[in-house]
């Protein structure tokens, strides 16, 4: 059963982005469906750290997406909620050892959370936390 929100984030090349979520956050893939082109992926669900986010390429001759533009970021952001403060740490090396930006380095936040943010190599922003001990 799936949470009851998930993000869907459209990512290209989303094999790429698989690849890397699965690298640095675990990821489990559920479900894939490779687009008709062989090129592309049109579905994929993984299961990251209990709950679930949705990928695909951008397929903009459909007219419902578009490829981002250079330079740009992307909007969207997702939170991670972790048991403990080092996980927070692990996961933000793993990500910014393959090439995502470092936003907020792993710090104590004044509101009693271990916090870190990042962009991936795609443009989205991940958002992770945990409580201080």
């Amino acid at each position: 059963m799936r949470p009851p929100v998930a993000p869907y984030l459209t990512v290209s090349p989303a094999m790429a982005a698989i690849a890397f979520y699965t690298t640095v956050f675990g990821a489990r893939q559920k479900a894939i469906m490779p687009a008709l082109d062989g090129m592309r992926i049109m579905h994929c669900e993984l299961e990251i750290n209990g709950g679930s986010v949705m990928l695909a390429d951008a397929f903009p001759e459909f007219g419902h997406t578009r490829m981002p533009l250079p330079g740009e970021l992307a909007t969207a952001s997702v939170s991670l909620e972790y048991a403990e403060a080092k996980t927070v740490d692990e996961i933000f090396a793993k990500a910014t050892g393959l090439g995502a930006k470092a936003e907020t380095s792993p710090t104590n936040s004044f509101w009693g959370t271990r916090v870190a943010t990042f962009r991936d190599p795609f443009g989205h922003r991940w958002i992770l936390n945990a409580p201080l001990a």
